[in-house]
């Protein structure tokens, strides 16, 4: 079992969810154990690596940041990225956010379907986990248990007609994450609309790239799934995970969780070096390398 990167570079442009900033990004293949990593090409390749050691601010989206140079929004991108089994890529950005383009996870996809896979001459290694990690806060709650494959369970509760209690259960695939996931759109609530630009957030937001919930409704028209909340909550849970750097191999359990959440998991997992392993695919059964989705070897 071998590492990957992408075949061909591939670009898209976009604004920015929260900045509003208009930005031009590429993706680049990437030599084997290099990892995902941000170039800000703005700022003479500034190398930022996305790893929950870089992870600067997680409020309404997870940032990174390196000696200074600061990078929002990443989630999306990264979901897309890890789900699809890829282990090294360059990322060029020209600005300070990623571009939001819909508000899911399908037009990074349908750019990495263009960029194609390319196998590369080492050994893919995992992070498996060898003892539970959790981070309880209030009513909030996340975990992650020693498993043989990536799964994730996401539990979302909004006091809303649309919402409401909903909770998504998937092992993380590639199969899985393009039909039960990608589709799913970031969302917010119209009353909040105004208060969150006078904290100078979501000024490229609009109905083209976020969900607008109204008191009873969307304003959006129909939704892509009746539980698409939750399987964006979801999504975003698995592109802050992808900062644990590797492949996982563990359940993750969010309750009512966040990005908050979600990176504080990160970081006490990378912190622990008694909760994991890193172990390479010739080291792991047959059973439990079907069960990662890892790609079969030539």
């Amino acid at each position: 079992m071998f590492q990957t990167t992408i075949q061909h570079e591939v670009s898209t442009e976009g604004i920015g969810l929260h900045t509003g900033v208009f930005g031009h990004l590429r993706l680049l293949p990437a030599p084997a154990d290099t990892g995902i990593v941000f170039r800000r090409t703005d700022l003479d390749n500034f190398l930022i690596e996305a790893s929950g050691r870089n992870v600067a601010r997680v409020s309404y989206a997870t940032s990174l940041m390196k000696q200074g140079v600061f990078l929002s929004t990443t989630e999306h991108l990264l979901a897309a990225i890890y789900s699809s089994g890829l282990d090294n890529v360059f990322i060029d950005i020209d600005a300070i956010e990623v571009p939001i383009l819909d508000g899911s996870a399908e037009p990074f996809l349908q750019l990495l379907d263009a960029a194609g896979v390319r196998k590369l001459r080492r050994r893919r290694r995992y992070l498996k986990i060898t003892k539970t990690v959790e981070v309880i806060e209030a009513d909030r709650r996340i975990a992650i248990y020693p498993a043989d494959e990536f799964q994730v369970q996401c539990y979302v509760d909004f006091p809303h007609p649309l919402v409401g209690r909903q909770q998504i259960e998937m092992a993380v695939q590639p199969d899985s994450f393009r039909s039960l996931l990608a589709r799913a759109r970031t969302f917010c609530f119209e009353r909040d609309i105004e208060p969150l630009r006078s904290m100078g957030l979501i000024r490229g937001g609009s109905l083209d790239n976020a969900i607008v919930l109204t008191d009873n409704g969307v304003l959006n028209g129909s939704l892509r799934y009746a539980d698409e909340f939750g399987r964006h909550k979801a999504l975003d849970l698995i592109g802050d995970l992808a900062l644990v750097g590797l492949p996982l191999l563990g359940r993750v359990e969010a309750h009512k969780a966040g990005h908050a959440l979600h990176t504080q998991l990160v970081s006490r997992v990378l912190s622990d070096a008694s909760s994991w392993i890193v172990t390479s695919a010739d080291a792991l059964p047959v059973e439990a390398l079907a069960l990662a989705g890892a790609p079969a070897a030539d």
